[in-house]
């Protein structure tokens, strides 16, 4: 689906080796279809982004997608038989080191791309933001009360507040109620209305205060206690964050010094200003509320003397993400979303690509991409480790697709992950980062996360990405509290029927009205007026501040 575009194909094969076509449309039983010199009988209906076998394969036979291995068959197919989790089920490829001296790459052309800045909140450190928060974040969940006391003051007094729509609908219901006029609440009408913030915004240059309430910090392992620690320090450290408010029971697992010593990790000369107040040793909690609410005001007056300024792509850090996928993403919306990657890894930038047991099946690719020797041996340590992991829990990568992701064609964890794998485009793996390391190398990252949208995401921005490429073909208004996240459906019709959380609509190179280059630089140039502050995101606009971090052990 490169170059440029064609009129719509009923069905698709993906890679020369595949044994298996897409449904692009839904295909009905009987039909005779003519592809590529061929004719194929259809033994049952098809529904657009199933598959189909285009030989007949005995039981035990392998299911060859993306020129990768993705299943096998439980009992005997015939050519033309629709693939279905009754008649398949998982299988990949193994996977070795190399011996690797790095991969041969031509990187698309660049030069339109070279002198194009974005307007961005330049950091001491040299990294660039593409929003300027203030953040606020609790140690440990036992001051998420008083973390939601200072959300709510901080965001209406300074006129962060989301219009409150539905409290205004509670009100005109609480209205007729009061009013003796029963009769009416199960007609009333809201109308699309929305009310104004509360207060006028006071801060012109800070784009926002955000709060990460989370349940953890205590009650888990050392591990959990250092991973979090690690984690809000990434939110620290982060280009899109001026500074931070950080409460502190005192006798949490996640310690204050743990989270100094994980910020220096980060950044050794770090220079933004961090307050810290610990309730334990504070004389009441209202005087500790006091003081934070006072200190943090001024170090937001200061804040908000950060102004935009050009930079070039290269400090451009992508998040690549999908959720809720189906059976067109690695067709359409992913290797979109890697076409943008490569140009930005050509230009200097960096692309983070997650959700590890989403790449399962297509590691072999992934190794022998990798630059160094070194890098290739710590994301085969990482992918191992993580299965040992899932092992140890009774769980396994294969259990990974969701009801939704089978419904609509993604049948098991190796086709999932071989459509996944596209967010990477095609460029050198430059790095491999545990969970929640910090990515510095330019160019692709691939980072040890799990396949949840949330703490995928959350482990991306507190990697650096100052900007995610969220695909999805099914719908998840996922956000995140200090990064924009960019939605792009996979399919036209996704785009339609949830135009409240969808950015950009890929389904073009479905129907073959563009194609993936295109389309990727369509939204590479949306990334750069989101990452100015000139656009805000359906998940910015919503108030999509989702923020999970990864818990790896038990609860103690």
């Amino acid at each position: 689906m490169s170059g440029n575009g064609a009129t719509q194909a009923k069905v698709l094969r993906l890679d020369a080796k595949d044994n298996v076509l897409v449904a692009l449309t839904d295909l009905r039983k009987g039909e005779n279809l003519s592809y590529l010199e061929n004719e194929y009988l259809l033994l049952s209906d098809v529904p657009a982004k199933h598959k189909f076998l285009t030989q007949n394969v005995d039981a035990g036979g392998d299911i060859i997608m993306y020129g990768v291995l993705v299943g096998t068959t439980i009992e005997s197919l015939r050519r033309g038989d629709l693939l279905s989790t009754r008649n398949i089920r998982h299988a990949a490829a193994t996977f070795h080191e190399t011996e690797t001296t790095g991969p041969r790459w031509t990187p698309p052309n660049v030069s339109a791309w070279a002198d194009k800045t974005f307007l961005g909140y330049h950091r001491d450190d040299g990294q660039v933001g593409s929003r300027n928060y203030w953040l606020v974040l609790p140690l440990v969940f036992c001051e998420n009360r008083n973390l939601a006391v200072l959300k709510q003051a901080f965001e209406e007094e300074l006129g962060f507040a989301a219009p409150q729509i539905y409290r205004s609908q509670v009100a005109e219901l609480a209205r007729l109620y009061r009013e003796g006029r029963s009769d009416e609440l199960k007609k009333a009408a809201f109308g699309e209305t929305q009310r104004a913030s509360a207060s006028p915004k006071v801060f012109q240059n800070i784009d926002g205060i955000k709060f990460l309430l989370h349940e953890a910090g205590c009650g888990g392992t050392h591990e959990d206690a250092r991973n979090l620690c690690g984690l809000l320090a990434g939110y620290i450290h982060h280009p899109n964050v001026a500074g931070a408010t950080v409460l502190s029971l005192g006798c949490q697992h996640a310690q204050v010094p743990m989270l100094l010593e994980e910020i220096k990790r980060r950044d050794p000369n770090f220079k933004k200003r961090v307050l810290i107040y610990e309730q334990q040793k504070s004389p009441s909690e209202a005087a500790m509320m006091s003081r934070a609410i006072r200190e943090t005001f001024l170090a937001m007056v200061e804040a908000d003397k950060t102004m935009r300024q050009p930079a070039p792509l290269s400090k451009l850090t992508l998040g690549l993400q999908c959720g809720g996928s189906d059976g067109f993403s690695g067709l359409s919306a992913n290797p979109a979303i890697g076409h943008v990657s490569d140009i930005v890894a050509a230009l200097g930038g960096i692309g983070i690509l997650s959700e590890f047991p989403e790449l399962c099946g297509v590691e072999q690719q992934l190794i022998d991409r990798c630059v160094r020797k070194e890098v290739a041996d710590r994301f085969a340590h990482l992918m191992r480790d993580y299965a040992a992991r899932a092992k140890a829990v009774r769980a396994s990568f294969e259990m990974n697709p969701s009801p939704g992701n089978i419904r609509d064609g993604l049948l098991t964890d190796a086709m999932k992950s071989a459509g996944a794998a596209k967010k990477g485009g095609t460029s050198p793996v430059t790095a491999a980062v545990d969970y929640p390391e910090y990515c510095t190398e330019p160019g692709l990252n691939l980072q040890c996360t799990p396949g949840s949208d949330v703490e995928s995401v959350s482990a991306q921005v507190g990697a650096g990405a100052n900007v995610i490429l969220f695909t999805t073909g099914l719908g998840t208004p996922t956000g995140n509290p200090i990064a924009p996240v960019l939605k792009i459906s996979t399919n036209s019709n996704l785009a339609q029927r949830m135009a409240d959380i969808i950015d950009i609509d890929s389904g073009g190179i479905i129907t073959g009205e563009t194609c993936i280059e295109r389309m990727g630089e369509a939204i590479l140039e949306r990334v750069i007026q989101v990452a100015s502050g000139e656009a805000r995101t359906k998940a910015e606009l919503l108030g999509q501040d989702d923020f999970i971090p990864w818990k790896r052990g038990v609860s103690l």
